[in-house]
């Protein structure tokens, strides 16, 4: 069947269509109205700014994404729609507009879990994978371990107690003067630094849980750039980046080491913006081959925010017999 897919829980006006069934995962049309410039101006999403774009964007992408796919709305089996998590006003313009179409078309609509959605991009990549399995979702706005028991089915054993791995980054990134997202700029920057140059402290926070802990190392880095400010000392932007990133993905590898044991999979599947980041994918990597375990992360295109994500999950929701009315509502949390 194809599903009609949006997302809009962000900065990213995404709307997709793919085809799934028990033998088929493929994506016919990924269409993604990027705001990063527009947001580059302010170092950070805007939430207002982001709503607005959404708006003027999403009809447009909506028939680029059936053109592009080779479809009309007849062929339409379902329409999937992220309902959270994310920013409320940016939440709302996709599931107004795909709550309208849907009952004008009299075409059922599903809702979405946008961490699922994430998880669900590694699918349409790896049509090997299915449940159950240990799942890391690193983003912006997220940094969670989760017991992936079926396709719907997901339980939280373990997440940061404050600022997500991707912001972390971002943040970092923002007060260096890296340009926006910061997350992909320190990763390149990485490869040509000294990860032992600066001892950050680790986001690991406890031996006895797979909770982590990013502000600390935030605030340590940015402590560090404006002390060498006020020094009138130079600062190694390539340093800082590999030994701040250094500190997170030592991290992440103790705690997925800690989660295979303590889960008994011996299959992790890494999802999320944060997972386009080279240097984790190579950690996590190394822990998997160490323990015999299989390692899955998304294609590079299917790392951020993008409607075939949210598509292959509500393909799945839809078998579960998930369906929405005209009372469907965004959560933010």
């Amino acid at each position: 069947m194809y599903i009609l897919a949006f997302e809009s829980s962000c900065d990213e006006t995404a709307c997709a269509v793919v085809e799934m069934s028990e033998d088929t995962r493929q994506i016919k049309s990924n269409i993604i109205a990027s705001q990063v410039d527009i947001h580059a101006l302010y170092g950070g999403v805007v939430p207002e700014i982001a709503s607005r774009a959404h708006i003027e964007a999403i009809s447009k992408i909506t028939y680029e994404a059936l053109e592009v796919a080779g479809v009309t709305l007849d062929d339409i089996g379902a329409i999937a729609v992220t309902q959270g998590p994310g920013l409320i006003g940016a939440l709302l313009v996709g599931v107004s507009f795909a709550k309208a179409l849907a009952f004008a078309r009299g075409i059922p609509l599903v809702p979405v879990d946008h961490i699922k959605g994430h998880v669900a991009a590694n699918y349409l990549c790896h049509k090997e994978l299915k449940p159950p399995f240990l799942a890391l979702v690193m983003s912006g706005g997220h940094t969670s371990f989760f017991d992936v028991k079926s396709y719907t089915d997901f339980e939280e054993i373990a997440s940061t107690q404050d600022d997500a791995a991707g912001e972390c980054f971002d943040k970092i990134g923002r007060v260096m003067g890296l340009p926006y997202p910061g997350g992909s700029a320190m990763d390149k920057l990485s490869h040509k630094g000294n990860p032992q140059a600066i001892p950050f402290p680790s986001p690991a926070i406890s031996k006895d849980t797979l909770n982590f802990s990013f502000s600390g190392l935030k605030t340590a880095v940015i402590n560090y750039l404006n002390t060498k400010k006020q020094k009138g000392e130079e600062i190694c932007r390539e340093d800082v980046c590999a030994s701040a990133t250094h500190a997170i993905v030592e991290a992440v590898k103790q705690k997925v080491e800690m989660a295979l044991k303590k889960t008994g999979y011996n299959t992790i599947v890494l999802a999320g913006g944060v997972s386009a980041n080279s240097h984790i994918r190579a950690g996590i990597d190394e822990v998997c081959q160490k323990h015999g375990a299989s390692f899955f992360a998304p294609d590079l295109s299917l790392c951020g925010d993008n409607g075939a994500m949210i598509g292959a999950q509500g393909y799945y929701e839809f078998l579960d017999g998930k369906r929405a009315d005209e009372t469907l509502n965004a959560f933010p949390s």
